[in-house]
């Protein structure tokens, strides 16, 4: 069962300074040898290409080693650099205390071995400072990312992100690159329903947001592993698996308040369309061409069936009646979303009158056809045919949508 105590957290040095736009978090456990590198590195890359006031805090979650001396001389050294020291361990843990306790409307947070390049920490934070996005991600799955490591880890984390695909229905590209962004007001509303504390923090965090309907942003990050990483796993796989069936589990029998939630934060919808643009018009021109696709490979099949024994006019004609009858039922039901007896002889009405005026298409282009060449090649009478079919379609969408045309 997953531990979601919040231990004592105590935030030293000086307090985050209220001009802070950006806040960045650097979760340690026993990093005394690679902090005092990191921390130096990241405020001189802030300080050189971040156009904003920035804070940098350092989450110790209950080192044993010399880390905490470490941040707390790091705090002394370097304004902006604060410390956040917690008793129990836990990235995620760690992670929530921090940004809980950030006055910044921007909060970060990127693992201590800055195995992804700092290039792409302003296009990470930029648009949630516009107000553009919600979240951000660096992406090490993205077509134009680069990446240095080995197959093994490339494996695995292609295969989880797949997996998260498959059972929480996922739709960003990587969920475990510690490299990413969220603006504090969608942190307050989602940090008290996330409940992990580890390695799966990020993930169960990224599926709340998209299933409330959130802006996720996702930046292609150059990203070299850390040979010296210390992460186990098998364990974080495991954790990880529990954390996937905890969190389907949520979504299925509706424990989750995602409603209110998509009522709290989600993005409003978008004013009405234009006249010249009616609603729905994109997914139904896609679904009707793939009715379209289906009914002209059928109608094809009959006529090439009925082209023999009744000849090229009658297996135009029984082809056509046919396939204009399904793809009247297909395209009420699939394209224009519309069930029920209801208005159901109109419609088929006008899909006869579509009808009709495809037979006019196809046979008038077969006559001319015919007339001009005598005895054309299968293959000529099947381009011709296609043609014309492909004008009867145009026609018989714009017939079918004024008489069905139905908003979801």
């Amino acid at each position: 069962m997953t531990d979601t105590r919040e231990p004592r957290a105590a935030v030293q040095a000086r307090p985050t300074a209220p001009t802070a736009v950006l806040d960045v978090v650097v979760p340690v456990h026993n990093e005394e040898a690679d902090l005092a590198p990191c921390v130096r590195r990241l405020h001189a890359h802030l300080t050189a290409h971040f156009p904003y006031p920035f804070r940098i805090t350092v989450a110790d979650n209950a080192s044993v080693d010399g880390t905490l001396a470490v941040a707390e001389a790091l705090a002394a050294e370097l304004p902006e650099v604060g410390v956040l020291h917690l008793d129990a361990k836990g990235r995620g843990r760690a992670l929530r205390a921090a940004w809980s306790a950030s006055p910044a409307p921007v909060l970060a947070y990127m693992d201590v071995d800055l195995s992804t390049d700092l290039a792409a920490l302003l296009p990470l934070v930029a648009p949630l400072i516009s107000g553009h996005s919600d979240l951000a991600i660096g992406t090490r799955l993205a077509r134009t990312s680069r990446v240095v490591r080995g197959a093994k880890r490339e494996v695995i984390s292609r295969g989880y992100n797949l997996l998260l695909r498959g059972t929480l229905a996922v739709r960003f590209s990587d969920a475990q690159c510690g490299f990413k962004a969220i603006r504090a007001d969608v942190a307050a509303g989602l940090l008290p329903l996330v409940q992990d504390t580890g390695w799966f923090f990020d993930t169960e965090l990224l599926v709340l947001a998209q299933r409330s309907g959130l802006r996720i942003h996702e930046v292609p990050v150059d990203w070299v592993d850390d040979p010296d990483s210390r992460v186990d796993i098998v364990a974080t796989a495991l954790a990880d698996l529990r954390g996937i069936g905890r969190l389907g589990r949520a979504l299925v029998t509706g424990a989750l308040p995602l409603a209110d939630l998509r009522a709290q934060l989600g993005r409003a919808p978008l004013p009405a369309p234009p006249a010249q643009v009616p609603a729905g018009l994109p997914r139904q021109l896609a679904r009707f061409a793939v009715v379209g696709v289906g009914s002209t490979l059928a109608y094809l099949v009959l006529f090439l069936l009925a082209r023999g024994p009744l000849g090229a006019q009658p297996a135009n004609l029984l082809a056509l009646l046919v396939t204009a009858v399904a793809n009247t039922a297909a395209n009420r039901r699939l394209t224009f979303g519309v069930t029920g007896r209801r208005h159901a002889g109109r419609h088929h009405l006008q899909g006869l009158l579509a009808f009709a005026l495809g037979l006019a298409l196809t046979s008038g282009s077969l006559a001319v056809l015919h007339a001009t060449a005598g005895t054309p090649p299968r293959v000529l009478e099947l381009t011709v045919l296609i043609a014309a079919n492909l004008a009867a379609t145009a026609l018989r969408f714009t017939l079918l949508r004024l008489a069905m045309h139905h908003r979801a």
